[in-house]
C-alpha cells in the first residue's frame, strides 16, 4: 500500500518526518478530493462480488454513487463517496 501511495502523491510531498520519526505525514495520505474507489474483480463470481460490495457501500454510506462495468474477463466497480474518510473506512472494513 505504501508503494501505491508514493506513486499517487505529488513530487512536492515530503513523506519522512525527522522530528517524530514517522514515515508518512497523514496529510500526504488523506486528500479531501480522494473519493473515488475503483475495484477490479476477476473470476467466475466477479459480478456477484461487485454487487455485494456495491450494496455494502450503499447501505453504509447512503450518498455513495456506484457503477459496475463488465468487461470480457473482469468487472470494475466504481464507488464515488461523498467524503474521503468514507472511502478510507470502506476500504478498511472490506480489506481493499
Amino acid at each position: 500500500m505504501i508503494k501505491q501511495i508514493k506513486q499517487q502523491q505529488s513530487d512536492s510531498v515530503n513523506d519522512s518526518c525527522t522530528d517524530c520519526g514517522s514515515y508518512v505525514d497523514i496529510g500526504a495520505v488523506v486528500e479531501a478530493d480522494d473519493t473515488l474507489l475503483q475495484v477490479n474483480l476477476n473470476g467466475d463470481n466477479a459480478l456477484a462480488q461487485a454487487q455485494a460490495l456495491q450494496q455494502a457501500a450503499l447501505e453504509r454510506f447512503s450518498d455513495t454513487k456506484a457503477n459496475i462495468e463488465q468487461q470480457a474477463d473482469s468487472v470494475t466497480l466504481s464507488l464515488q463517496f461523498a467524503f474521503s474518510v468514507e472511502k478510507m473506512i470502506f476500504q478498511l472494513e472490506h480489506a481493499l
